[in-house]
């Protein structure tokens, strides 16, 4: 028997890590001499890093870069095992969890951080880079970031702006004569699960600003902060920054990577499982294990599960989908693959200890073993059928 487990992570709870290391020793309990393959999962954004860097061999980077407050802070990407391939996450270095609630405030995080770290892997020899989108204290259309990679933005006086949302309606000129050359040999892939413009009442601003402290008279000066920005952009560049799908998410930073960096956006989870060889894994497969902390309509508009399971559909295998959550919304995810779903839970408890590392990792070993226990089951009646 040939069991692929490919689980996000529960988040809060367990790691991805985690969640697969529970299900194997699950499913070894019952099935001891199965193979097993434990993929890590994510959707492009938190753990992506931890994921593909476990699925390829690769190594983790620490690197203290300019974080959200313009503070230093001790930030990580990693190195896939080609060792020509980068991922970060944006997250790792401007993300909402870097900025206490009191200090969140667009007009003044910046996303300069980023770009510290693309200019690091640059060093260490990458030419090519995974990004995740998502998490990001920032509204300031990724500026931060392109200016570490040695854009400048000019205000009136020929002076550079101030970082931050609020130095974006001060851009005049941009110089571009300190961009280093090597990024030129770099190609991007973004993951951005979002479809948002940069601008307007669907933006960055408007949509995503709130969550990162900005007021209804901050989200005004921004999104007209932005809109200067992207005027200056096409009159001085000739580029269109501003209807691309999913420009206007990390506050602006899919922009940045699309018009700046010429990078392709794409679905998270998709960019994913394309790196961590999911298709030729998969084959030969007799089941297939994924899930999450919660399973609902979310899930079903292109989160990991889901993705693993429209995969797992194109050979045929069964799909057994875990979860600490399962609500009403998730009975379509059937028709989208997911032969299956179970909640984890197996007494009344609290959320708390429902969300207890050990308790998790527990109820997911116990659960997967009882299905399998009927699996087996299963198979051993049909073998006695056959053999009568």
């Amino acid at each position: 028997m040939k069991v692929v487990i490919a689980m996000d992570s529960f988040k809060g709870s367990i790691s991805s890590i985690e969640a697969n290391e529970a299900v194997s020793l699950g499913i070894q309990d019952v099935c001891p001499v199965a193979e097993i393959i434990q993929l890590p999962l994510a959707d492009g954004g938190e753990g992506m890093v931890e994921a593909l860097v476990h699925a390829t061999n690769g190594r983790v980077i620490k690197k203290e870069v300019t974080g959200p407050l313009q503070k230093k802070v001790e930030s990580v990407y990693g190195i896939l095992g080609d060792k020509k391939t980068a991922v970060i996450e944006v997250a790792a270095a401007c993300g909402l969890p870097l900025v206490p609630v009191t200090q969140r405030n667009p007009l003044f995080t910046t996303s300069y951080g980023v770009g510290e770290l693309i200019l690091d892997a640059v060093k260490n020899g990458c030419r090519e880079f995974v990004i995740g989108l998502g998490g990001s204290a920032t509204n300031d259309a990724g500026v931060g970031m392109l200016m570490a990679l040695g854009y400048r933005f000019l205000n009136i006086n020929n002076k550079e702006i101030e970082l931050g949302g609020q130095g974006l309606s001060d851009i005049c000129f941009i110089d571009s004569a300190k961009v280093s050359p090597q990024l030129k040999q770099c190609t991007f892939r973004v993951a951005c699960d979002v479809n948002n413009p940069l601008h307007g009442p669907n933006g960055a601003t408007y949509v995503f600003g709130p969550q990162k402290g900005a007021t209804i008279k901050i989200a005004d000066q921004l999104d007209n902060a932005i809109k200067h920005f992207s005027g200056i952009v096409k009159s001085q560049l000739g580029m269109d920054i501003t209807q691309q799908a999913g420009a206007g998410a990390a506050g602006g930073l899919g922009a940045a990577f699309y018009g700046f960096l010429h990078a392709e956006l794409q679905s998270g989870i998709d960019l994913v499982l394309m790196y961590i060889n999911m298709e030729e894994k998969i084959k030969g497969a007799n089941y297939v294990i994924t899930g999450e902390g919660k399973l609902d309509g979310q899930t079903s508009m292109g989160k990991a599960p889901l993705g693993v399971a429209k995969l797992a559909k194109k050979f045929g295998v069964p799909v057994i989908a875990l979860a600490g959550s399962v609500t009403e919304e998730t009975k379509g995810l059937n028709n989208s693959g997911i032969t299956a779903y179970f909640s984890i839970l197996n007494q009344p408890m609290n959320l708390d200890e429902a969300m207890n590392s050990d308790i998790a990792k527990r109820n997911a070993r116990v659960t997967i073993n009882q299905l399998f226990r009927c699996i087996e089951a299963v198979k051993e009646f049909d073998n006695q059928k056959q053999s009568v």
